[in-house]
């Protein structure tokens, strides 16, 4: 195939290119890229511990709106998928921090996935629930001097959860995943996912074990955030 040299023209033919579809189809689905925003911009085969996955790349308008997706089974089948909507934590994902649970969530949740009969992991460039990576040591720096991670947020100038699951409703939409069993602790993720017309029928826990260092956080977002969290 002959290499198209402009970006726009580019861009359209990855969207174009991306899924094994009738040439009807492709047309009808790069109209509909265009028009919601959302753009499919590479997809291949991701082998993990967890599992076989296919790793797909979504930009929207935004320039925080990246995010990958891990992809397994018929999402339309009729169990619905189970869903992972995961911010990205730099310090617990990468590099094992105990502050906070959520790379034993990321692990927790593949797993889950991987055992079931389909399911997505959305992982979104969310770092501090919203705040970004700076922001978020800054807020560890006050937590270090007796913060909470909620009074921490909030002396930086930041709501205690800054996220927003409009995007990642596109993507699952796009996917065709309009039907989900989430895999979440966070009754706020399910109100803003059904609110921008996802429908989840069950909310499945995602809790893994507690470690030590990580329970006064946890109590926290209990207490002050609405986390519905067993035994903390």
């Amino acid at each position: 195939m002959r290499v198209i040299q402009t970006d726009s023209r580019r861009r359209e033919a990855l969207l174009y290119f991306s899924f094994p579809m009738s040439p009807k189809s492709r047309t009808v689905a790069r109209s509909k890229g265009r028009n919601d925003g959302i753009e499919m911009v590479a997809h291949a085969a991701l082998p993990t511990r967890y599992g076989r996955f296919t790793i797909y790349g979504f930009k929207g308008r935004g320039p925080q709106e990246e995010a990958v997706a891990l992809v397994r089974g018929k999402l339309n089948g009729k169990t619905a998928p189970l869903v992972r909507v995961h911010s990205q934590c730099l310090t617990g994902d990468v590099l094992a921090s105990l502050r906070c649970d959520c790379r034993a969530q990321l692990e927790l949740s593949l797993k889950k996935i991987g055992q079931a009969s389909s399911g997505i992991l959305l992982y979104l460039p969310q770092e501090g629930r919203g705040i970004g990576l700076m922001n978020k040591l800054r807020a560890y720096e006050l937590q270090d001097g007796g913060m909470d991670t909620v009074e921490a947020n909030e002396t930086l100038g930041f709501a205690a959860d800054a996220r927003d699951y409009e995007f990642s409703a596109q993507i699952l939409k796009k996917l065709g995943a309009t039907k989900i069993r989430l895999l979440s602790n966070n009754p706020e993720k399910v109100r803003q996912l059904e609110s921008s017309g996802i429908r989840v029928v069950e909310r499945v826990p995602c809790q893994p074990r507690v470690s030590k260092i990580s329970r006064a956080y946890l109590k926290t977002k209990k207490r002050k955030m609405g986390h519905l969290l067993e035994g903390v």
